[in-house]
Formats: C-alpha cells, structure tokens, sequence
C-alpha cells in the first residue's frame, strides 16, 4: 500500500519543500525603492523589513531616513544601487534617467516601475497594484478602506464649514529660490480635497513667485513644506520672499508648514492630510 502512494507522497513533499523555499526566499529579498510614496505602500503592506536602501523622498516611516541613500532623481547612479545587490527595484515612473533604468536592466536587475499617483484614485490604483504584485490582494483591501474612512472623516468635517479660504502652495528652497503651485500640481488636488480655494490659476506647474504676483493673489493662507520653511531660516525667515508681508495671510498669521510627503505624496495617508489642511485652513 505505501509503495504504491510513495510517489504522490514524494510530489507532496516537494511541494512542501518548494513553497517553504519560495517563502524563505520572498521573506529575505533584498528591495530597493525610488519614491517616497512606493516606499510608504510597501511599508503598509508589511514589507518595508526587506527595504535595504531608498531615496531623499522616503521619509515615511521615520526608519526609512536611517537606511542607506541611493540619492535624488537625476543625481541617482546605476552603481550606487548595484553596489548593494538587490533582489529587486522598485520606482516611481519617470524617477530615474532612463539610462540608469537601461544599466539596472543589462545588469538583469528585477525592475518594476509604478505611476506615481495625484489623485485619490491614483493611491487607490497603486495600492492594488502592489498588493496584487506583493500577493497580499488583501491587505490592499484593507489599506483602500482605510483611505475611504479617512476620506468620509474628511467630508464629514467639511459639511460644518461654510468657508473656503483662498489659499496658494509656495515651494521654497532658499529664499533666491521661491516658485507658486499652478494648476496641474499636487497643490491642485489636495485643495480640492479640503475644499479652498486655489489663488494661484491660470498657468501649469510650477512658476517664480514675484512680489507683485504675491501681492495681486493676497491668500488668506500660505501653505509651505516644513523643508521650505527651514530653507528660509524658519517662520521668522519669511520675511525674506518680497511681498510676503503684504497678504492677509502673514499679517494674520495664517502660515502652513507640513511634511512634503505627507502632504504631496498621495499615499495611504492621503485622506489624514487633506483633513489636517482642511482644518488648519479653518482655525
């Protein structure tokens, strides 16, 4: 009797054996990310352990900082990432020039490429889509529906507000170096989202921010990343944009400074966000 059941319980051993294998191995693979919002998904689907090494932008969860640095966009080398020998890379589309993307793929490097989402819609499409690619379909699941609740807590807080503040999105990088978030930014969305009101419309991305163009849209509210303000020299160094001083916004006082990935990233924290400006922008 045993002889003859002894090659199905051989097959079944095997079996056994390669999925224990596929297990060790998937649990002890070596990822490098390029974009801060991946890096945050890959974290909520419970495997930023096998995360090695990541970029400026992943910030998010705080040990991501103590990881080696592959370095920003364009200053990204192939060898800086060979040099670790991952298993597998995972990036933002358009993070990388693509001739470091054609060295990772000659070097037989795992590659695979994500849009960065702008949209609520976008989170929700990354989130399955590295669910789906991790295995863990369910915990995209569950991820989506922890960005909806958040998203439901968002509205509820805004059907109590009749205001819509006017509100622009200055990124700062040293006070020689200050631009306005037109339309078709980030700024634009997550505007949207806490409902105010953009003033700054009528031009695409980002453009230099002039005292007279500063002065002309008079926000009620000026929202900066927490970086901006520090390359400023803190809140007392905004004196340093010229026209500044003239809005409502700095005489009040009504100044914003929040995390940049929290705030621009659109990951599984997108709808936390857009709550905590709602409510900043309405105090």
């Amino acid at each position: 009797m045993i002889v003859r059941f002894l090659p199905l319980i051989l097959l079944l051993c095997f079996a056994c054996g390669k999925a224990a294998t596929d297990t060790a191995e998937s649990r002890s693979r070596k990822i490098i990310t390029a974009g801060g919002t991946i890096t945050e998904v890959v974290d909520a689907l419970g495997f930023s352990e096998q995360i090695i090494a990541t970029d400026i932008t992943s910030t998010y969860p705080a040990s991501m900082k103590a990881l080696p640095s592959i370095g920003y966009r364009n200053q990204i080398k192939a060898e800086g990432i060979l040099a670790l020998s991952p298993d597998l890379v995972l990036i933002e589309e358009n993070y990388l020039n693509p001739d470091v993307v054609d060295q990772l793929k000659a070097a037989q490097v795992n590659i695979q490429v994500f849009q960065k989402p702008t949209t609520v819609e976008g989170t929700r499409t990354l989130v399955k889509e590295l669910a789906v690619f991790f295995e863990v379909p369910e915990k995209g699941v569950e991820i989506i529906e922890g960005i909806d609740a958040d998203l439901a807590a968002l509205e509820s807080y805004l059907k109590t507000q009749a205001s819509k503040p006017k509100t622009i999105f200055v990124m700062a990088r040293g006070p020689e170096t200050v631009f306005v978030a037109g339309d078709k930014t980030f700024a634009t969305e997550i505007f949207k989202l806490a409902k105010l009101e953009g003033s700054a419309t009528g031009f695409d991305e980002f453009a230099p921010l002039t005292p007279e163009s500063l002065v002309q849209m008079n926000p009620d509210y000026l929202v900066f990343f927490e970086s901006g303000v520090q390359s400023l020299g803190g809140k007392e160094g905004l004196v340093k944009i010229q026209g500044i001083d003239q809005t409502e916004a700095f005489k009040k006082d009504q100044i914003i400074a929040l995390d940049g990935q929290y705030l621009s990233g659109f990951g599984p924290r997108v709808g936390k966000a857009a709550l905590d400006l709602a409510k900043a922008t309405r105090r």
